[in-house]
């Protein structure tokens, strides 16, 4: 029984406190992110956003806490930090790449995918413990999402405008005082 405790209170590099609030952080700013998403009704919002950063600060913090490990003294084996950001920029791309989409000549999702593989750079940096570029990376974000999506849409310009426009087009013309079928699902 002594081992088991032992083991469920093995000393890390970095403390309790330090780890604890790297990945607070790191779910406030994909909260941010996700939000913004949510905000939109975009696919992949709030809790994606916040899972992402989460997982990729976890990354972060293994990796520092692997790359002062003593289990690995005496040993014929060599710790890669640089691995494990390919490996986090490689699995974000991944679920990214699934949130885009091509149909009828559109692409849909792709500043949602972007949105997510910045997420994962956003966690990176927080399990890193580099603060002032977490927080940049974000703020960057949501300048880009944010605010030059609003400048698009006062220029006419966003897709999803033209798209509601379109949409409100089809609506009109199909109004004539009939129920519309699929609205009753």
């Amino acid at each position: 029984m002594g081992a088991l405790v032992e083991e469920f209170a093995h000393p890390t590099f970095l403390s309790f406190p330090v780890i604890a609030a790297r990945l607070l952080f790191a779910a406030l700013l994909g909260a941010l992110i996700g939000f913004e998403r949510e905000w939109r009704a975009r696919p992949a919002g709030l809790r994606t956003h916040i899972l992402i950063c989460v997982a990729a600060a976890t990354f972060g913090i293994l990796t520092v806490e692997i790359s002062h490990s003593t289990a690995f003294i005496g040993r014929d084996v060599q710790v890669d930090p640089a691995r494990a950001v390919e490996a986090v920029t490689a699995g974000v791309a991944f679920l990214a790449a699934g949130s885009i989409l091509f149909t009828r000549g559109t692409v849909q999702g792709l500043t949602t995918g972007a949105g997510m593989w910045l997420a994962g750079a956003v966690g990176l940096s927080c399990g890193f413990g580099l603060w002032q570029i977490a927080g940049l990376g974000t703020f960057l974000i949501l300048v880009v999402m944010g605010l030059l999506h609003s400048f698009e849409v006062k220029l006419g310009i966003a897709a999803d405008k033209k798209g509601n426009e379109a949409k409100s087009v089809r609506k009109d013309n199909r109004d004539d005082g009939k129920d519309d079928v699929g609205s009753r699902c």
